[in-house]
């Protein structure tokens, strides 16, 4: 698990600057009705970062949760348009300290263990990597960088 640590540690360090560098018309502009503006989808990694905490504290104690998050809904029901975008990114940045506390305090058994999040179960060693590539992927868009894939 440490080098996934020390990954999600550098993303902080990195990209907490660069968002702070956006704007916030850049941040509220949407590129459609349907589509998220930049702020909405730092939202997203907020909310993405609440329910990772979830499964990597729950799966410790619990046999294979499952738990999944319909993140359209969370998008609108938090209101993320309206939300101030420094504060968003003080709230991402916390989050992700949180969950390398989490993680820096879990056991080699506990990063074996393992939840679902709605399909194939994984190990919780393997959602904390997953969570970093989904994090680079959104960061990417936000801060009009070369895209990075990701699944979904």
């Amino acid at each position: 698990m440490q080098p996934t640590i020390g990954y999600l540690e550098k993303i902080i360090r990195i990209y907490s600057k660069r968002l702070e560098a956006v704007t916030d018309e850049t941040y509220n502009w949407r590129p459609g009705p349907e589509k998220w503006s930049k702020k909405e989808i730092l939202g997203h990694l907020v909310d993405s970062a609440q329910n990772n905490i979830r499964r990597f504290v729950i799966a410790q104690y619990e046999d294979t949760p499952d738990i999944p998050y319909s993140q359209d809904d969370w998008v609108v029901l938090t209101g993320y348009r309206d939300y101030p975008a420094r504060d968003l990114i003080a709230l991402w940045t916390l989050l992700n300290k949180h969950i390398i506390i989490i993680l820096a305090n879990m056991s080699p058994e506990g990063t074996q263990r393992k939840c679902s999040m709605g399909g194939q179960a994984q190990t919780l060693e393997w959602v904390a990597a997953d969570y970093c590539n989904h994090l680079l992927h959104h960061l990417h868009q936000i801060l009009d960088l070369d895209p990075i894939a990701y699944p979904g």
